[in-house]
């Protein structure tokens, strides 16, 4: 089962602060530890949402609103993908990863749709489709399925 793990913003990564140099350490050898469990398969911080933008639709129309974004609470401040056994085993390594931020914070735990999750709601060309789109971008990525 794949997971996406968000680290919640806070005031503080959104004001743009960088982390501290034993926090960037304790986060690098936590990291280490889900690569070398096989748990993560991608990760990042991301800039505060003043650096961003968001896309509006609505029907074909489409309005480009600039950060920064309300609700810091609402907002990411990076995410890893892992791949795990089951949602308790998330839950597990979240319980072991160093406070990301500076003071009181959240991470978010998300499973990842399957593409066998959509068998009934799609046809099976459609999935063919997606089917070749994955494996165009395993390729991209030098990975076999």
């Amino acid at each position: 089962m794949r997971v996406v793990v968000f680290v919640k913003a806070t005031e503080d990564s959104e004001a743009g602060i960088m982390p501290s140099n034993e926090l960037g350490e304790a986060m690098g050898k936590f990291n280490e530890e889900l690569v070398s469990a096989g748990i993560m398969l991608g990760g990042d911080g991301l800039k505060p949402s003043s650096k961003g933008k968001r896309i509006a639709f609505d029907g074909a129309s489409r309005r480009v609103i600039d950060g920064p974004f309300a609700e810091t609470r609402e907002l990411v401040a990076g995410y890893w993908l892992w791949e795990v056994k089951d949602m308790d085993e998330a839950v597990e390594w979240v319980k072991r990863c160093p406070n990301p931020m500076p003071g009181p914070s959240e991470i978010e735990i998300r499973p990842v749709y399957e593409l066998s999750d959509f068998a009934d709601a799609l046809t099976p060309d459609v999935i063919a489709l997606h089917e070749r789109t994955g494996e165009k971008l395993a390729e991209r990525n030098g990975k076999e399925d």
